[in-house]
């Protein structure tokens, strides 16, 4: 019983070393693993230092006609690949951007381009406003000629323009019809005869110059004479397409700032202050030097203006034809209304539209 005891024992020993054997191979066989994974992996590859060139920036946000100066300007390092020779100023050209004004409102961080910038003028601040080949000019407006005074600058617009027309005696350069005058054929003077030096007998306007009709009922020849004077044509015709607002009312004469405005003081509770609402009377528009010209004649020539705001991107050029009061009877179908006997009562010479009285409340005593 002995010897089988010590036999189980030996075996016990023997498993219990073959087990302590076998760790000691998986802890090996998984540091080597461990260790050769670790050295077997790649290195990350280092980046490639990326070139870079320093362009000038705004420091902060600037208003539009601002002169730059070097405390408003900063720089930033941009891909030299991405870099268009032109497109941006670089560091080393710092002096070609002191001084100069910009162009339009910027933020802070824009980086600066030569289409951004003007040299400085001399002259006014609005010449900073006008593309190289426009002109600016003012014109007349009121609160139906200018879409209720929703205009601002930057808003595109149409021009339209209305002129009264008359027929004109090509020598003499008047109004039609001429007057008519008599005056005797020089000779001897003799009692009751005119002669040359008394020349010409007018009627004015009794002596209007007509045209003979053959009256069928009468079978005679008559005389007509105009009733009254010759009564203008209108006509109105788009006349520039796509023109921009630069400004709206009168020019301030100190500098111009486009940041928040200060907020009026309120009045002491219980007082009341009187506000005067000034409209503008004149907006200004940037044209091109042949459509200045066009309206400074049709404001020396009396015409009228009127603004037809075009909406937000829309720079497109439509055909327009012009409108008299023909185009008006074909294009929407008006007839002309038959002369039939009899009418409405009272006469109408003019269309008012009716005014609308207000109520009467009656007070019972």
């Amino acid at each position: 019983m002995a010897s089988g005891g010590r036999k189980r024992g030996r075996i016990l020993i023997i498993l219990a070393l073959i087990l302590i054997v076998i760790l000691a191979g998986v802890v090996v066989v998984m540091r080597n693993q461990l260790f050769t994974t670790s050295t077997a992996l790649p290195l990350s590859t280092p980046l490639p230092a990326v070139d870079t060139v320093q362009i000038i920036v705004l420091f902060q946000p600037v208003a539009r006609g601002t002169i730059l100066n070097s405390d408003m300007l900063s720089t930033i390092d941009y891909p030299r690949a991405s870099m268009i020779e032109g497109l941006f100023f670089s560091a080393d050209r710092m002096n070609e951007v002191v001084g100069k004004r910009t162009r339009y409102d910027l933020g802070q961080g824009t980086p600066l381009t030569p289409s951004l910038l003007t040299d400085a003028p001399a002259g006014s601040y609005a010449a900073v406003l006008i593309p190289k080949g426009m002109v600016a000019l003012p014109i007349p407006i009121s609160r139906l000629t200018s879409v209720a005074y929703a205009l601002q600058p930057g808003d595109h617009v149409n021009v339209l323009g209305s002129i009264l027309l008359i027929d004109l005696d090509s020598e003499f350069q008047t109004a039609l019809p001429n007057f008519t005058g008599q005056f005797t054929v020089p000779g001897p003077k003799s009692e009751g005869l005119i002669t040359a030096a008394d020349l010409l007998i007018s009627g004015g306007a009794g002596s209007t110059y007509g045209r003979t009709i053959l009256d069928t009922t009468l079978n005679l020849p008559l005389y007509l004479v105009p009733s009254e004077t010759q009564r203008p044509r209108l006509v109105s015709q788009t006349l520039i397409q796509d023109a921009v607002v630069l400004w709206v009312g009168d020019f301030p004469t100190g500098p111009i700032t486009t940041g928040p405005q200060p907020t009026p003081t309120p009045a002491p509770e219980g007082e009341q202050v009187a506000t005067v609402s000034e409209k503008p009377q004149v907006l200004t528009l940037i044209v091109t030097p042949q459509d200045a010209v066009t309206l400074n004649y049709l404001m020396l020539a009396g015409a009228s203006f009127n603004l037809a705001l075009r909406g937000s991107g829309d720079v497109d050029r439509y055909p327009i034809e012009a409108v008299t009061l023909q185009f008006i009877l074909d294009q929407y179908g008006i007839p002309s209304p038959a002369k039939l006997p009899y009418g409405i009562q009272p006469r109408i010479d003019q269309l008012v539209y009716p005014t609308v009285m207000p109520e009467v409340q009656e007070v019972t005593p």
